[in-house]
């Protein structure tokens, strides 16, 4: 009887082991063909001429790759909102973040510290890396409304580890250029509160 159940087990494990591999195989088969049957990223040409200077990227609350999290598809919208009147793109919510990272590599310290902030209800304090300078009347809503794509002005974003300021997009110079590349206004108003307009 012993012998039998000896058999009947390792029979049992055999079948489940088979099974399992089965499985896996389709799954590995419907993964390479949705590769091959997926359209190639579209290439968003950079318009801004990167920064003559390099800038270290500042230090974030939490580190955070937009290469990682890009790669998975994710739109820049999921995370960057603008709400109105569109003069800065937000930083995503805590909640945004926790909407995946509730299950996802939870037992890393970056996603404790964030799982903390949700717990608390804070927001988490990321540090802005592209300011507006002062005097300046600027809005994304404007550019976006446009058709302009984050990475003509921020560069190839979704290939960067740690945000920096890659490009001189906040440069006067830049601004006028591509103003006159696209048919955009480049009067001093356009821009500037000053002079006031006649």
């Amino acid at each position: 009887m012993k012998g039998i159940a000896k058999v009947l087990g390792a029979a049992l494990i055999a079948a489940l082991i088979a099974v399992l591999l089965f499985f896996a195989q389709g799954a590995s088969a419907q993964k390479q063909a949705a590769a091959k049957d997926a359209a190639p990223a579209e290439v968003i040409p950079q318009v801004v001429p990167d920064n003559p200077m390099e800038h270290a990227p500042p230090d974030q609350p939490i580190p955070y790759s937009h290469k990682t999290h890009l790669a998975l598809g994710l739109p820049c919208t999921t995370c960057h909102t603008n709400p109105a009147p569109g003069n800065l793109m937000t930083f995503p919510a805590t909640s945004t973040c926790m909407g995946c990272h509730l299950t996802v590599a939870t037992k890393k310290p970056a996603i404790m510290k964030l799982a903390e902030y949700s717990k608390s209800k804070q927001p988490i304090p990321w540090v802005r890396v592209y300011k507006v300078l002062p005097g300046v009347n600027w809005t994304h809503k404007k550019h976006l409304d446009a058709g302009m794509k984050c990475q003509m002005c921020h560069g190839q974003v979704q290939d960067m580890e740690r945000m920096s300021e890659a490009t001189s997009v906040t440069t006067m110079g830049v601004c006028l250029k591509c103003h006159q590349d696209h048919g955009a206004p480049t009067v001093c108003q356009t821009c500037h509160s000053w002079p006031p307009a006649n």
